[in-house]
């Protein structure tokens, strides 16, 4: 994957039978599905891909046990299945975590316990395991740390974990591979019409300045919580549709939290779940559901989110954390689709919204990345219809995602599947590029290499935020990795020393915002 061959095939092309404005997970998802079936696809995103939401989740794919209690029986259904559909596509990025929610009062490890087995019925042939009841000693086995003030018993179940931003580099890969142009660095700046319907769009990359006219047949908007500000540049007019939500997450060393199975506790302070999951050698504590009013691409932690997790971390826990126990701080924003007379967030439904503008404008809201590939097929169905394309039907709820392998190694280069043989070649080829990134990390110059190389990274943050996730896990030490990230671009894609030090000086700046100060 190659954006200079990407580049070239955009030069060679002016006019796509499906354009989607947006590399996150419902773009992406959208690329695959439109190229699976035969359709001219070209997909634009302006950063990198999943620089938003997508690449901020709880790392979870589920079914969503907070819906089920809204009775929002449909969706969970979908998304388990989605999940079963996911955990076989894409084996490399995904696995099945075992969870345990502990119970602190007699009725709820019944109460909750029948909820979660129905839950993991709905899944049908694609259950990834039995619901259990567990006794104090057991749920203890499971969670040595969890505290035991009142403890009754609690309840297994298992659900799927994945790394966000992989599976999207994956996706990019996936839809290349099957005929899609894919470019990231490439933002659409204005919309081409005729008699008031748009039949193109203008595009600019980010690197060159350089600007370009493509027509197309079908337009989706698949940019997230940003889709209500393309939503104005088509219409000509604000309208908002998206209810956006902030939702952290603290990233702490393991050994706060003994074992390898997360901890669900079904309702906090607010009437969230938190969650305790294990990821990459580290535990995720989160999350929130904070209505906000603006968007960004970095949004920032409100100080009484963090005491919220890190107070609820203490209280079922035997842990004492502190800000300073906290090795980054990572923030996602909902795309909620907007639903009259309900304010608050939390209650708001994740469905997916799909509307066809007056401009003509697809425009997708809500969702999840569990059901990326679903909405990505009701997307693509929308399309053809309004576009008057042959229909061809979806061909995705079997294909195998870029980098398939159900061989899973003993390394941290288990998460690149298939892709791990060119890793080693690349050593092999050159040893120095054995030599790891930073002292408390796996991370190799290797991998730094095959993402500049063939996963179309740009900058340093897109490989420390997005290839490997050390930005995620522990911002500090991601800041002393940059300097090794922009001398190895230098090398190998002929960067300047100025280029260096502007990267290091944006970088720098922007790993802040992910440390508790």
């Amino acid at each position: 994957m190659k954006r200079e061959e990407q580049l070239r095939k955009l030069e060679q092309n002016s006019e796509y039978d499906i354009i989607i404005i947006g590399g996150g997970a419902t773009g992406l998802g959208c690329a695959i599905d439109a190229a699976t079936r035969g359709y001219k696809t070209l997909l634009l995103e302006k950063h990198d891909f999943a620089k938003g939401t997508s690449s901020r989740a709880t790392k979870l794919v589920h079914g969503g046990v907070r819906y089920l209690a809204q009775g929002n029986i449909r969706l969970v259904r979908e998304a388990l299945l989605e999940r079963g559909r996911l955990l076989k596509n894409a084996p490399h990025v995904c696995k099945t975590l075992s969870f345990v929610m502990p119970s602190y009062k007699w009725y709820q490890k019944w109460y909750y316990g029948i909820g979660l087995w129905i839950y993991e019925s709905l899944s049908g042939k694609l259950s990834l395991g039995a619901t259990k009841f567990l006794s104090k000693s057991k749920t203890l086995s499971y969670l040595p740390d969890v505290s035991q003030n009142n403890l009754s018993g609690g309840v297994l179940y298992f659900d799927g974990q994945f790394d966000d931003s992989r599976l999207a580099i994956n996706l990019a890969q996936t839809a290349i591979e099957n005929g899609a142009t894919i470019i990231n660095y490439f933002g659409v700046s204005n919309f081409i019409k005729s008699e008031n319907k748009i039949i193109g769009v203008t595009a600019k990359d980010t690197f060159t300045g350089k600007e370009i006219s493509i027509k197309g047949k079908a337009i989706i908007n698949a940019t997230g919580v940003f889709a209500d500000d393309v939503l104005q540049l088509a219409e000509g007019n604000f309208q908002k549709t998206i209810a956006p939500s902030q939702g952290i997450h603290l990233v702490v060393e393991k050994h706060f939290f003994a074992g390898n199975t997360a901890m669900m506790i079904p309702k906090t302070d607010d009437g969230r779940i938190l969650f305790v999951i294990p990821w990459h050698d580290k535990l995720i504590l989160g999350t929130t559901d904070t209505p906000i009013k603006k968007v960004s691409t970095e949004p920032k932690a409100l100080q009484e989110e963090i005491d919220f997790v890190i107070s609820h971390f203490n209280r079922y826990t035997t842990s004492d954390i502190k800000y300073s126990d906290v090795k980054s701080v990572f923030v996602g924003l909902r795309p909620l689709a907007k639903v009259e007379n309900k304010n608050a967030t939390k209650v708001m439904p994740r469905d997916h919204v799909i509307k066809v503008l007056p401009s003509g404008l697809i425009h997708v809201t809500g969702g999840k990345w569990t059901t990326y590939r679903s909405m990505a097929e009701h997307t693509i169905d929308k399309a053809i219809q309004f576009a008057g394309l042959d229909f061809v039907s979806c061909k995705t709820k079997h294909l195998k995602i870029h980098g398939w392998s159900e061989k899973i190694l003993n390394s941290h280069l288990s998460i690149y599947g298939s892709d791990v043989i060119y890793i080693q070649e690349l050593i092999k080829a050159d040893n120095s590029l054995a030599e790891i990134l930073h002292p408390n990390y796996p991370y190799t110059k290797a991998e730094v290499v095959w993402f500049i190389q063939n996963e179309m990274a740009q900058t340093i943050e897109d490989i420390l935020a997005r290839r490997i996730r050390l930005l995620f896990i522990d911002a500090k030490a991601a800041i002393e990795t940059a300097p090794i990230i922009a001398d190895i671009f230098i090398k190998t894609n002929d960067k300047t020393t100025t280029w260096k030090q502007q990267q290091l000086e944006e970088f720098n700046i922007l790993a802040n915002n992910y440390l508790i100060h």
